[in-house]
């Protein structure tokens, strides 16, 4: 039931915002019990191919996943993978660095004047007013950087990888000086990018990578505090 529903919505035999009919009908058409098919159905909204409306023009309809979709999907079974442990933390980072070395060089190669106003955006930090504040706003650089790319696949494996090491890190107590090192790295990484120096920018990457390491071995998982680091 639920792989026969799948197949069609990915075929396309049923399309975005089709209504399917009622359980009932659904249950008589399949020959299986409504049980069935609520299971079916709820394992297709987790999926984000069909969405559930209530109301007197509800139902369920067919719609397809985006890449933030996927994206959380993926977070929370990679976030279970990583509280046992069967996801490391060098593994995270590891991982990260992978993307974050081939995305800066490919933005310092083949940038473009919208894609530096986006990353110049986040470092404008002087109107929030918590270390906490000014950290989520520089964090957003790096998942533009690897949206700068262009490419769905680096932005679906990507954004779990943040947001996990990322809430570790929010976890923490901050002092100012933290995001304000993190904002000033960030400009250094711009400028290259901007002047076109892919082999600056990716060296400027990898040691900024390599200190954010040093911070996350110390908070993973713990919540340590670094308001006096």
């Amino acid at each position: 039931m639920y792989d026969q529903l799948r197949s069609q919505i990915l075929s396309g035999e049923l399309s975005s915002g089709h209504r399917l009919p009622p359980e009932v009908a659904l249950a008589s058409g399949f020959g299986v019990s409504r049980g069935t098919i609520r299971e079916a159905l709820r394992l297709l909204v987790a999926e984000g191919l069909i969405r559930t409306l209530k109301g007197a023009t509800g139902g369920n309809f067919v719609t397809l996943p985006t890449v933030d979709h996927i994206s959380e999907f993926m977070q929370r079974n990679i976030d279970l993978l990583s509280r046992t442990e069967l996801v490391t933390l060098p593994e995270f980072l590891d991982a990260r660095e992978l993307i974050e070395v081939y995305a800066v060089r490919h933005v310092a190669e083949r940038h473009t004047e919208a894609g530096l106003d986006a990353l110049r955006a986040t470092l404008a930090v002087e109107s929030v007013s918590t270390a906490h504040e000014k950290f989520l706003q520089n964090k957003e650089f790096h998942q533009i950087l690897v949206d700068a790319c262009g490419n769905t696949l680096l932005q679906i494996a990507a954004q779990p990888i943040f947001s996990i090491l990322h809430t570790n890190l929010g976890r923490s107590k901050l002092t100012d000086e933290f995001p304000r090192r993190v904002c000033s790295e960030h400009r250094a990484m711009l400028d290259a990018i901007s002047a076109g120096d892919a082999d600056r920018a990716e060296a400027l990457m990898r040691q900024h990578l390599a200190d954010l390491a040093l911070v996350y071995r110390q908070i993973w998982h713990s919540g340590v505090d670094l308001s006096n680091r």
